[in-house]
């Protein structure tokens, strides 16, 4: 991320810098995940899996918990592999942990890897405003933005609302693209 891009003048806009374009939502802010997360970004992830989860009715808690830790484990491997320059945010609302947004300038564009919150902060509208501080960021960068979401999943929706369009399938994921 330190190499000129001749496409950008001056170079390339670090994705660190994205803290300047979070919308000013009361009480809302990232800062970098950490160790310390750990308990809280599982129980996140379960939160995520949940509506699946909940179809498997005979396996026990403890088999569920596991499973869940093995899915987010092998999640954060293939993010910190694939994505070793990517930002890791947690999201807080007054200074109370809310959520995850993980973002990465891959090949010159901005993936939007993951945007999660908890049950109870999510369709507040939270979600749209942070992923309109990245298409902000994007625009003053001049980089498109890329993501995989599930067909079923509601967020798609917004996307599709902000100008997202599927530009491509993988598995059972549909590739998206905005472009400034």
């Amino acid at each position: 991320m330190d190499q000129v891009d001749p496409h950008r003048p001056g170079g390339p806009v670090p994705i660190t810098q994205l803290a300047g374009f979070v919308p000013e939502l009361p009480g809302i802010s990232l800062r970098t995940e950490t160790e310390a997360d750990d308990d809280f970004l599982i129980d996140l992830y379960a939160s995520t899996r949940a509506d699946e989860l909940a179809q498997i009715e005979d396996w026990s808690s403890a088999q569920v918990n596991e499973f869940v830790s093995m899915q987010f484990n092998a999640q954060r491997s293939h993010y910190r592999l694939h994505y070793p320059e990517a930002r890791f945010d947690i999201i807080e609302h007054e200074g109370q942990s809310i959520g995850r947004l993980y973002l990465a300038e891959v090949e010159g564009e901005i993936r939007l890897m993951d945007i999660a919150l908890l049950p109870e902060k999510r369709n507040q509208g939270i979600g749209g405003d942070l992923t309109r501080a990245v298409l902000a960021f994007a625009r003053a960068t001049d980089l498109k933005i890329t993501l995989h979401v599930e067909e079923e999943n509601p967020a798609k929706r917004l996307y599709e609302r902000l100008g997202f369009e599927v530009v491509g399938e993988q598995s059972f994921y549909k590739k998206m693209a905005w472009r400034p």
